[in-house]
């Protein structure tokens, strides 16, 4: 990005941020850069800045809103360390500093406090009238269709920055509500990346826990191998598909096509057809030629989720395309061949189905060039509270969960991961359910005997014995009908203690 005097640094999460950034901008008169940075990385930021050698990049830096809470002593030091080289930095809050930061901060840098908004308090500052801006403060379902558009911008925006480290559309959203471009006149590549947005928005592998920080490592090693395979598992509700479709945004093939396909969504003797297309008179109904999957997504990614459901005779087209390239639609003469990286998943167990003679041991072979593994919600409980409230604030008009809401949510092990823990989220919508407590215990009693069954009937034992005991209460609790009475009598324990393992 082309250096400018001014560099505008916001926080992230709020459209407020971005509407006081574009205030600043359109003050500026467009000479600033835009970045967001989080309250942990701003000390970290400025003091990268701080010790560049020679000129200055920017003679200015304006501070919108951050909390300057992440690390005082190292702000204190880089801001010194600024102010030393000739570079002012101002910053802009609607609330006050806390005492002992302003006594240490004091010197280093000027503080503009205004009451209201963040908004109000740059627009003050700036002298700009904010009046334009102040939609984007309001319920996004009660403004015009323009606003809502900004709205699904800045969500585009920060989703890009989270998952593809992609800074350049966060600044982009601040220009283009500086100038009023309306969504009609946004640029091609950014109307393609809210489209992206809308697809996969939903898809996200959020948390910073150990577990996701070594799964998206992995995942951005692996996707600058575009011709590498990858086998992706994990338990159902995990994220594969969207583990599948990070490996392709962030490869070379990500403007080409990415193709989903559920092999346990069609019968297996539709999936020749599905994979390979046919030609017009192949069978009953072919009026048509149509392509197959592997053509269609010629060039980008295929992803076939649940291969482990695939027949003997599926598998077996499969390898031939996978070591040649080549097969031909059904009913067809002609061979095709077709340029695809191909990504599958599965949440069974597929050496054991190659012992057990199931699935084809020089497939699975081909397929396994690169195995990643989607932790379940339990691995990384820690990661809730991120997950939890990300989703709420989408929906709940940017407002975050309660502390009890979150704690409730906490206490249970989510053997449907990630997807249950939004169904959850979704049922207290669609309640309006605020007693979160109340929430998961109804959660728990109409799930308590599905649990266990899945897990009798998959074979599964728990390691841990607080899991296995959890278990183990479960089978006993179905056993006597559900009634917690006699399974308290049978187990030789409290009411209490069967509803704690429940």
């Amino acid at each position: 990005m082309e250096k400018n005097g001014n560099l505008i640094l916001t926080g992230w999460g709020y459209a407020e941020y971005v509407a006081s950034a574009a205030v600043a901008l359109k003050a500026l008169g467009g000479a600033a850069d835009v970045y967001g940075v989080s309250r942990r990385r701003l000390p970290e930021f400025l003091g990268e800045l701080a010790a560049e050698r020679g000129t200055p990049q920017w003679k200015r830096i304006y501070l919108l809103g951050l909390s300057l809470s992440g690390d005082p002593e190292a702000l204190r030091d880089a801001l010194a360390k600024l102010k030393a080289k000739g570079v002012g930095v101002t910053w802009i809050s609607a609330l006050e500093m806390p005492e002992h930061i302003a006594t240490l901060l004091d010197g280093v840098m000027k503080v503009r406090y205004h009451d209201g908004s963040l908004l109000e308090a740059v627009g003050q500052t700036f002298g700009v009238d904010v009046e334009v801006f102040m939609p984007l403060l309001n319920d996004r379902k009660k403004v015009p269709a323009d606003v809502r558009a900004y709205f699904t911008l800045i969500d585009t925006a920060q989703f890009y920055y989270r998952n593809y480290q992609d800074e350049s559309l966060y600044a982009t959203t601040a220009r283009y509500l500086a100038n009023g471009v309306r969504p009609t006149a946004w640029e091609p590549d950014v109307k393609r990346a809210v489209e992206h947005y809308d697809r996969y928005g939903g898809r996200e592998l959020l948390g910073k826990s150990r577990e996701i920080a070594m799964l998206q490592d992995r995942i951005n090693r692996v996707a600058a191998h575009e011709y590498a395979r990858v086998l992706i598992l994990g338990e159902s509700g995990t994220g594969k598909e969207t583990v599948a479709q990070q490996i392709h945004t962030k490869s070379p093939r990500r403007q080409m096509p990415f193709i989903a396909f559920n092999c346990a969504s069609v019968t297996k003797e539709l999936l020749e057809d599905r994979f390979f297309g046919h030609e017009r008179g192949a069978f009953t109904n072919a009026v048509d030629r149509t392509d197959g999957l592997f053509l269609k997504a010629d060039g980008g990614t295929l992803f076939l989720d649940e291969i482990g459901e695939m027949s003997l005779e599926v598998q077996a087209l499969l390898l031939r395309v996978l070591e040649g390239g080549r097969f031909m639609r059904l009913g067809g003469n002609e061979e095709l061949k077709c340029d695809v990286r191909l990504i599958t998943a599965t949440h069974r167990d597929l050496p054991r189905l190659v012992r057990e003679g199931k699935f084809r041991e020089d497939l699975y072979q081909r397929l396994n060039v690169v195995q990643l593994r989607t932790p379940s919600l339990r691995e990384h409980k820690d990661d809730i509270p991120i997950i939890a409230n990300a989703w709420w604030r989408k929906f709940h008009d940017n407002h975050v969960l309660k502390e009890e809401q979150i704690a409730a949510l906490m206490d249970y092990d989510y053997p449907g991961n990630v997807r249950e823990l939004i169904n959850i989220l979704d049922r207290a919508t669609a309640l309006e359910e605020d007693d979160f407590e109340l929430l998961m215990r109804e959660h728990k009693e109409m799930n308590a005997g599905l649990v266990g069954g899945l897990e009798l009937k998959s074979g599964r034992i728990p390691d841990k014995l607080e899991d296995a005991t959890r278990m183990h209460v479960r089978r006993v609790y179905e056993k006597y009908g559900q009634n917690l009475t006699r399974a308290a009598e049978a187990l030789n324990v409290s009411r209490n203690t069967v509803r704690k393992y429940l």
